[in-house]
């Protein structure tokens, strides 16, 4: 077991020996052992920081080894242990062949530790083996081996690994710091899934709420409704966006129109849409735009109501003033002039009316629109 407590004498915690193929798992691990944080309890217990495996020393981020340089050796000499990553790479490489031998020949053989990332150890195939020759010569110190399958996931038998090689290098019991590593990990992984859950959920209900949509446009009539009047037939409505009009017709009642692909950015925002049909009154409105908009519609009352007709006195070539006479069943005289006018409520309009007039024994028929200048013959 490792001993606990790092002297003063010691500038690094390790040094890290490895093949330049593997610089991944020498990243990897340097990053594993500085930021591997001690339950604080443990750490009062022991007088630790509660990272108290910094520095590392990892030669890409402090030197560029040529050689077994004079530098190099008293990084070694400063460092608490040599962990060599141990990979069919690291077993052909004499760099780190002459680590290891250093590290025996200055009395640390006790203070080396292997950590496998590939290959077979002991295989004797050079394409395979893991172990670098040299340690043949000595007891292998085996840190810890990724490959081992305690677990389903290999990314958690990678951490498991990790927390092996740490608990040998501090000394302490593997399960009591791994239980903990192990809850973290499961709370980091459940963080993370919801992070991205959340993340692809807010992704979608952007894409969502910024796909184009469809508008159905109904008409509600709001005035009294005559059954004796023409249907509503054909009204156009059109709906004004910023850089497109789009147009449509309802070919009867009961019908409704329906706009499609309409950018999202219109949606609840006020737009411009306008009503026309025979016999009704026009609109043109501007609403928040929705997925159903309903447009109340008024029929024209003047279209069947305001009747204007001229009682003529054909021979003298004049109206003939104050004259009653009865249309359907409603009253009214001819004024000065010989002009009858008359306003049918809506409810009560047609599309003609039977004209009377009493007093020249007349019967006639009004068809309805009724334009201005249209006269009723009389005779002496």
């Amino acid at each position: 077991m490792a001993d606990n407590n790092q002297s003063s004498e010691f500038t690094y915690y390790a040094f890290i020996s490895y093949n330049s193929k593997d610089t991944k798992w020498g990243k990897r691990l340097q990053r594993k052992l500085e930021q591997y944080r001690m339950p604080a309890k443990l750490c009062s217990e022991r007088g630790w920081k509660r990272k108290p495996m910094e520095p590392v020393f990892f030669a890409p981020t402090d030197i560029q080894p040529g050689e077994l340089t004079e530098e190099l050796k008293k990084h070694l000499k400063v460092s608490k242990y040599l962990i060599v990553i141990c990979s069919p790479n690291s077993a052909k490489s004499e760099w780190v062949g002459w680590e290891i031998a250093y590290f025996r020949n200055i009395g640390r053989d006790k203070d080396i530790y292997f950590f496998i990332v590939d290959g077979i150890p002991n295989s004797g195939d050079p394409e395979t083996e893991c172990f670098h020759p040299v340690v043949k010569n000595f007891g292998i110190q085996l840190g810890a081996n990724i490959h081992e399958k305690n677990y389903r996931w290999p990314w958690l038998n990678r951490e498991r690994a990790y927390v092996q090689l740490i608990s040998k290098l501090l000394g302490v019991k593997f399960d009591s710091i791994w239980k903990r590593h192990k809850r973290q990990l499961i709370a980091k992984s459940i963080a993370w899934i919801v992070g991205i859950i959340s993340v692809l959920a807010a992704m979608i209900l952007i894409w969502v709420n910024n796909q184009p949509f469809d508008t159905k446009v109904q008409l509600e009539e709001v005035s009294v409704h005559n059954p004796n009047l023409p249907p509503l037939r054909e009204a156009v409505i059109t709906m004004y966006l910023d850089r497109e009009t789009k147009t449509d017709t309802i070919l009867c009642e009961g019908d409704a129109v329906n706009f499609v692909n309409i950018p999202h950015q219109y949606l609840g925002n006020d737009v411009r849409i306008t009503f026309t049909c025979q016999d009704f009154i026009p609109l043109d409105t501007i609403i928040p735009l929705t997925k159903d908009v309903t447009l109340k519609i008024s029929r024209d009352a003047v279209v069947y109501g305001n009747i204007q007709k001229m009682l003529w006195l054909w021979r003298e070539e004049r109206g003939v003033p104050n004259t009653k006479i009865r249309i359907d069943n409603w009253e009214a005289a001819s004024d000065a002039d010989g002009i009858v006018r008359m306003t049918i409520p809506l409810a009560y309009q047609k599309e003609n009316y039977i004209i009377e007039i009493p007093s020249w024994n007349i019967t006639d028929t009004v068809f309805m629109p009724c334009a201005e200048g249209q006269i009723i013959e009389l005779e002496q």
